[in-house]
């Protein structure tokens, strides 16, 4: 698999610091995982410049010998500015569990205490590991809101609430307990901190472009958009179907029965099934849809996807192989909403955890739909990123049901 080695932004008693954290990588047949530090310690400073002060001076730390680390010691005080996906508010996290568990609670939530668990397993925290294990919302967070609803659901996520508010200061003190700031050379650090204030001296002369006027929508998707269901279209091995979507909150709902996703190979196709009567499926209970049933059999709304929900899976794989530059970074994003949503629709948290941000996978992913120049490129090759993705699009399309009949 790809190394990277990533700049990270952690909310600690003392303010938010800078570190660079090597999530997992492959060498010589073992898996490694590093955070910037030197023996019992993790290093830690105020600023990026100071960060990038210190890299460019010293080779006292544990990823020297890192495959990528040349790369990372050239890179500008701007690209070692975290990007959003890589800001870790640990103090942060008794507010969030006192948050409703929405989409976007979760989200930060999941990616905090993977941070946290990584910084465990690699500084030997044994404490952290502890709480972390004691209650099962920890484990299941990735599965995002399905995890949490319903009265099971909120058990899981009362129980870690319970375990936060009671134990998280631990968590806290064991991580200030390994921090520290190595010295840092005056002369690189005043080059360094001259470099910020001329990036950002430059940011300030930059212009906005105004965006271009929307264009006016069909009246056929103004129909879907007035029910909150859409239609969508997919291509993945090599055919095209066509099937429907809502949200329930923040819960993808599909025209499925059993886990599986209907899809129809035409508009027509799915026209037709959507005329018929006395159908059992997961949107048959929606209170708009006798709404739709009638519209679609009297001819007065069609089966039409907009660009928003055309979903091309097809030539992903090969493209992400060849690296960020051959990716469609807008396909790539709706593809792998496309495969969360399925994978929320049959309860598969592998899908979910895979396109996390702390995947070699999801963080080629970040760096191809939230380009940033303050983010250290992933590096080639792309082959086990692009398998694992193919993995992914052969697992989503599995659960597919195709014209009525499963295949």
């Amino acid at each position: 698999m790809a190394a990277d080695i990533i700049p990270i932004q952690l909310g600690l008693t003392d303010g938010n610091v800078y570190t660079l954290w090597a999530p997992q990588w492959l060498e010589d047949g073992e898996e490694w995982e590093a955070f910037l530090g030197h023996g019992d310690d993790l290093y830690v400073f105020p600023s990026p410049a100071h960060l990038a002060a210190f890299i460019r001076s010293s080779d006292e730390h544990d990823l020297i010998d890192h495959p990528e680390w040349d790369t990372a010691a050239e890179l500008l005080v701007d690209e070692l500015r975290p990007d959003d996906d890589h800001v870790y508010d640990i103090v942060g996290v008794p507010d969030l569990v006192a948050e409703i568990p929405d989409i976007w609670t979760l989200a930060a939530l999941t990616d905090t205490v993977t941070i946290v668990r990584s910084l465990a397993d690699v500084c030997d925290l044994e404490v952290v590991d502890e709480i972390l294990g004691s209650a099962d919302g920890f484990a299941v967070l990735p599965l995002g809101q399905t995890a949490f609803t319903g009265r099971n659901g909120e058990k899981l996520w009362n129980e870690m609430g319970a375990v936060i508010a009671e134990r998280w200061d631990e968590v806290i003190d064991a991580i200030d307990a390994i921090v520290s700031t190595p010295e840092i050379d005056a002369e690189e650090l005043t080059s360094t901190k001259a470099e910020q204030a001329a990036i950002s001296a430059v940011d300030k002369t930059g212009e906005t472009v105004e965006p271009e006027e929307d264009e006016e929508r069909d009246e056929d998707l103004e129909f879907w958009d007035e029910t909150g269901v859409d239609c969508l279209e997919i291509t993945v091995g090599g055919r095209t179907g066509y099937t429907l979507r809502c949200y329930l909150g923040d819960e993808p709902v599909f025209l499925a029965e059993n886990h599986r996703i209907q899809v129809y190979s035409s508009a027509e196709e799915l026209e037709n099934y959507l005329m018929t009567a006395d159908v059992t499926h997961r949107l048959s209970t929606l209170e708009v849809w006798p709404e739709i049933r009638t519209a679609v059999t009297d001819g007065e709304a069609a089966v039409l996807a907009g660009p928003e929900n055309t979903y091309r899976l097809d030539g992903l794989a090969d493209a992400l192989k060849e690296g960020p530059e051959a990716v469609d970074g807008r396909q790539l994003e709706l593809a792998v909403e496309l495969l969360i949503d399925g994978a929320l629709e049959r309860g598969d948290e592998e899908t979910v955890e895979a396109v996390g941000s702390s995947t070699p996978l999801g963080n080629l992913i970040s760096a191809i739909t939230r380009p940033d120049p303050d983010r250290l490129p992933p590096s080639p090759p792309f082959d086990d990123e692009a398998a694992a993705w193919s993995v992914l699009v052969d697992r989503f399309a599995a659960t597919l049901e195709w014209d009525g009949s499963r295949g």
